[in-house]
């Protein structure tokens, strides 16, 4: 075995036992039927999309705060969408690797980490009340695309996209005394078992860009750029603002002239950009289409 599988399996069997360890089911771990705290924020309201907007200075407390339990449900719809293209791209990945190896057995754990999560997150939704927000369906489409003809690096520069940017936000939100205890409690969950997910897509990127020919590094880049640019407008939908009772349109300028949710997007991706950055991802090409995704 050359020093590169070595290396890969000595990452798995680690990864293997921390998921022996700290593994939840969130049927149990979560008290699913507690009410909700009056008062309490759904998710920090600096990572609401409308925060420090004039729109969000003119909007009554009562209506943050339902900003912040409909944006909190989006984001967990968009969760379930990511999980399954992520499982797809998983399965896809471990196809004709040996099914015996640990780098296999940690990928099959990964995927029922993913299926316990899209369940969570999909029961937090109902428990929300909210209508069941999701991907445009141009991006529906796009994201069935980019699955699809996805390279190997580009299936963990994707996972990496859709977790990294979620963690971050997430890492703020479960020790926020602010945010309701059971978002707190999902957020948690998530946190602990996406830093395993994070680590297994992070060494391999790395391995896959050293191996990979010139022509799919190239085609990595370009369809990388362009699953940034799908995720990062797909995390909030739209229609979250004339649910809470504004104009749409207007609450979309605000968001998009926002100076705070510019600088917060790019805050919540640049640890991932810098490690894009030191793997050769961010170059050719591609680069107006990182610039255009708003996390560069």
């Amino acid at each position: 075995m050359d020093a590169t599988l070595i290396d890969r399996e000595k990452t798995a069997e680690r990864l293997l036992s921390a998921s022996a360890k700290h593994s939840f089911d969130p049927d149990i771990e979560l008290d699913w039927e507690a009410p909700f705290e009056d008062g309490a924020w759904f998710w920090p309201p600096e990572l609401v999309s409308l925060y420090d907007t004039p729109l969000w200075r003119r909007m009554p407390q009562e209506q943050r705060l339902a900003l912040s339990r409909h944006e909190a449900s989006s984001l967990c719809a968009s969760g379930v969408w990511f999980e399954t293209i992520l499982m797809q791209l998983l399965l896809r990945h471990t196809y004709s690797l040996d099914p015996t190896s640990a780098h296999v057995r940690y990928a099959l754990t990964e995927i029922a980490d993913e299926c316990r999560h899209s369940k969570m997150f999909a029961r937090a939704v109902t428990k929300f009340g909210t209508p069941v927000y999701g991907p445009s369906r141009l991006d529906h489409s796009l994201g069935r695309v980019l699955k699809t003809f996805s390279t190997t690096p580009g299936s963990f520069t994707g996972t990496l996209l859709a977790e990294e940017i979620l963690d971050w936000m997430q890492r703020l939100t479960f020790p926020d005394e602010r945010v309701q205890t059971f978002v707190r409690g999902v957020t948690r969950i998530h946190v602990v078992e996406e830093a395993r997910h994070i680590r297994y897509a992070r060494e391999e990127l790395r391995r896959q860009m050293v191996t990979a020919p010139r022509w799919e590094v190239g085609l990595t880049r370009a369809m990388s750029a362009e699953a940034a640019r799908v995720i990062a407008r797909s995390l909030i939908s739209p229609k979250v603002y004339a649910n809470v009772g504004l104009e749409p349109a207007e609450a979309v300028a605000a968001v998009r002239e926002s100076g705070h949710r510019q600088e917060m997007m790019r805050h919540s991706a640049k640890r991932l950009m810098d490690f894009f950055e030191e793997i050769g991802l961010l170059r050719g090409a591609s680069k107006p289409l990182w610039k255009a995704s708003g996390l560069l």
